[in-house]
């Protein structure tokens, strides 16, 4: 745990109604039953935090309209309110500057999407169970928590259910316990984690194992990364066609962003058709649409897989700097196509300016503004922004500092200007311009020159390991 984000960033600009920057969460352990018929749940959450620089006289959750049967602060019974999506909690009496505290909340009811600008977000209900998709601001959909990204905490997660379900959620399954009908499900993510990546998947699915055994790496001992795909059994035949790569993806993804940055990577693929796949801690989720034995969204699987390195390790400490999730998982899909033979980054990268050139240049890529945060051009535009910082820093640099960023602020969170200060580090002049014409300025810079610096493959400059070659 980062303990400077006990005093981080105040309230999210985008967001402000969400989170509660004056204490820091380190742990949650929600104790969940779900039933799916009547899409039911009973919960019991307990938190425990630790107070910032101020004393705290109140402590405010985020949780939707569930009912509210009691309230523990260090196991006493406090007041509360609980209406617009906030749960008020006052202890006995305000709590120290730097004390440890924990707060206990049981509470049931019909978990919904809550509502957003995107439409409902966080615990969905499906035919056949349930899936949670909480960015940005889903996660009270289904448990009070501290809303913001910048409030990165461990978590423990134990859910029963009927057992004919599979239940996945982040981190490593710790046990499975079966009585009578219905089995009890123990997942412990012990990695920080910002409460809208975290989430849980339950369906008919038949478990899959994408690891394969790998050569002892070139830079240092990486072991293969535990990786499970959960699927309904009839898309077993189209599924291993499409997630035949994911495994070297994975290798490759490591010998350029370094280590990966959790102990498994799950993938899941939900009965339903899904607009988008969802991102998670530890976890991607992928509608039926995405699997067709063709390869289709290979694209989208590196784009999600990623994310475990940028937004989910390193993380945005508000949400006006999404381009960093977002731009550095596109390119990743560019570096992924290069690296496979197929379109290379640069041609990605010109396709990408010629798009953007046609569209309105009113976007500014470091604050695009809450209504913005998922534009398409965001993510176009992030990708080139990296991409130019390649053609200035050439191979080697950027690649060292592509790496370093992700290993330096692994589990931390981390800012636009923190990015720019880190890159800066590794130009031989300065990229004050650069930056400001592509973070700062709506208006669309020059496509950098393909031909100056961006010859050599990634894995070549940055201590590939052997093998990664698809």
């Amino acid at each position: 745990m980062n303990p400077q984000q006990v005093s981080g960033p105040g309230a999210d600009p985008y967001f402000p109604d969400h989170g509660d920057p004056r204490y820091q969460v380190q742990h949650y352990e929600l104790d969940l039953d779900y039933r799916p018929l009547p899409n039911r749940l009973s919960g019991s959450a307990r938190l425990s935090a630790l107070t910032g620089p101020a004393a705290l006289g109140e402590i405010a959750l985020d949780l939707a309209p569930f009912r509210i049967h009691r309230v523990l602060v260090d196991g006493r019974t406090a007041r509360y309110t609980h209406r617009a999506g906030k749960l008020r909690i006052r202890p006995a009496r305000a709590l120290a500057p730097g004390t440890s505290f924990t707060v206990e909340v049981r509470y049931t009811g019909n978990p919904q999407p809550v509502n957003s600008p995107w439409g409902g977000l966080g615990w969905e209900e499906l035919t056949e169970g349930a899936l949670v998709a909480s960015q940005p601001v889903g996660a009270p959909s289904w448990y009070p928590c501290n809303d913001r990204p910048a409030d990165k905490a461990s978590y423990r997660i134990s859910i029963t259910t009927p057992s004919p379900y599979t239940v996945v959620a982040g981190g490593r399954l710790l046990s499975r316990t079966t009585r009578a009908s219905s089995t009890t499900w123990v997942y412990e993510q012990p990695a920080p984690t910002s409460t809208y990546l975290v989430t849980v998947s339950l369906g008919r699915y038949t478990a899959v194992p994408l690891t394969s055994p790998a050569p002892a790496p070139a830079d240092g001992p990486h072991p293969p990364v535990p990786q499970t795909a959960y699927l309904p059994a009839r898309l077993l035949p189209p599924f291993t066609v499409d997630f035949a790569r994911q495994d070297r993806m994975m290798r490759f993804f490591e010998a350029v962003f370094g280590a990966f940055p959790f102990g498994e990577y799950a993938v899941v693929i939900t009965d339903e058709e899904l607009t988008v796949p969802v991102e998670a801690q530890g976890v991607a989720t992928f509608g039926t649409n995405h699997v067709d034995g063709a390869r289709t969204s290979e694209r989208l699987i590196a784009h999600e897989l990623a994310h475990q390195w940028f937004g989910n390790s390193v993380s945005v400490a508000d949400w006006q700097h999404i381009w960093l999730n977002e731009g550095f998982a596109k390119y990743a899909e560019w570096l992924w196509s290069e690296q496979s033979g197929g379109t290379t980054a640069a041609a990605h990268a010109a396709e990408a300016h010629r798009t953007l050139a046609l569209l309105p240049l009113d976007l500014r890529l470091a604050d695009p503004g809450k209504q913005r945060m998922f534009d398409d051009r965001l993510y176009e535009r992030g990708g080139l922004t990296v991409h130019a910082l390649r053609c200035a820093l050439g191979e080697d640099a950027f690649f060292r500092m592509l790496r370093d960023w992700a290993t330096k602020y692994r589990h931390g969170t981390v800012s636009t200007a923190d990015f720019t200060a880190h890159a800066q580090r590794y130009a031989a002049s300065p990229l004050d311009e650069l930056f400001d014409a592509w973070l700062h300025e709506p208006s669309l810079p020059p496509l950098p020159d393909p031909t100056d610096r961006t010859t050599a493959r990634p894995g070549r400059a940055s201590r590939s390991r052997k093998g990664d070659s698809p």
